[in-house]
């Protein structure tokens, strides 16, 4: 509340830093579309070339309201940006979006032009000063006309082969950055701890140190598996993306896939939480054969046949050692 209460509220901004502020957002919706230009220009040439425009068009917008605040109040701007009036939208910063999917940034540049198109009316309609109102629906109008600069400029650079083609070079990245590496530790924490989780339950029939046992396996291989896949290639001749974006899905796959059944030996009764674990098994190795499917392009078949199989080897190997 105190940092809200320090801000200004729009409602109480004079003409003149109404325009500075649009004048500062301009500013800062530019240098977004460029840095979002320069992190896909590498990979996806044709879309940086649309950031590039908007980031010209909003260029454009500046310098005439620049000059309009020149003619009507002289050639020194106040400082106001977003951050100093309450209420007003935000911008996230670049480096919080500049990590997700193509589409996602797209969609994310639509939006921030709907935000500033949708304050600057609503903000027009809660004025009753002439001079005001008209200054806000002329801000109103240009964010929509970025909307259709941002449609022409896509026309232009984005033909449809080259935008199926980036959207599937975005979704193979995806598959190499994410899922490989994540299905792999969903694999290894879901079958290597088979043996050790239920080699424990059955020699101690005690579930809270089998409990301990897999939270430790769990944990420990998901550990490793995260520090092998960052370590074992860092990206760059391969194609696969981050070292440390594949080594956190496949350590925290891993983790998952192991915890998965261990965590029904929560439960005191023995047979309860071993049966329950049970279940866990079959939909883990179900849920993997799936992931191979949807995303490996694996008959599913094959995939299930090898996953349960594997599996099936595995459990019955600890249920032999525990009860030995």
């Amino acid at each position: 509340m105190r940092f809200s209460l320090a801000r200004k509220r729009f409602k109480d901004l004079t003409e003149q830093e109404v325009l500075a502020l649009a004048i500062s957002s301009e500013e800062d919706d530019a240098r977004i579309y460029r840095g979002y230009a320069e992190n896909l220009r590498e990979d996806f040439p044709d879309t940086a070339a649309v950031f590039d425009g908007m980031a010209a068009e909003e260029d454009t917008h500046r310098k005439r309201l620049i000059d309009l605040h020149e003619a009507r109040f002289g050639s020194t701007i106040p400082l106001i940006r977003r951050e100093h009036v309450s209420g007003y939208y935000a911008r996230r910063p670049i480096w919080l979006v500049e990590n997700l999917g193509l589409e996602r940034i797209r969609e994310e540049a639509a939006a921030m032009e709907r935000d500033a198109e949708n304050f600057y009316l609503a903000a027009a309609a809660r004025t009753s000063d002439t001079a005001t109102r008209k200054l806000l629906g002329d801000l109103a109008a240009a964010e929509a006309g970025h909307q259709s600069t941002a449609s022409e400029l896509a026309e232009a650079h984005l033909s449809g082969d080259a935008q199926s083609e980036e959207d599937n070079r975005a979704h193979r990245q995806f598959i190499l950055t994410w899922v490989q590496p994540g299905l792999a530790g969903l694999m290894d924490g879901s079958v290597s701890t088979l043996a050790p989780i239920f080699a424990t339950a059955f020699a101690t029939q005690d579930t809270w140190t089998t409990f301990l046992v897999g939270l430790a396996a769990s944990v420990g291989a998901g550990i490793s598996m995260g520090f092998t896949e960052a370590a074992s290639d860092d990206g760059e001749l391969s194609g696969r993306g981050s070292p440390w974006k594949r080594g956190f899905a496949s350590g925290i796959m891993t983790t998952v896939g192991g915890l998965g059944h261990a965590l029904p030996y929560l439960i005191p009764d023995f047979w309860t939480a071993t049966i329950t674990a049970f279940v866990v098994v079959f939909i883990e190795l179900w849920a993997i054969a799936w992931i191979q499917n949807k995303y490996m392009e694996t008959p599913f078949f094959r995939a299930a046949m090898q996953v349960v199989l594997g599996g099936a080897l595995v459990f019955a190997a600890g249920v032999l050692i525990g009860s030995g």
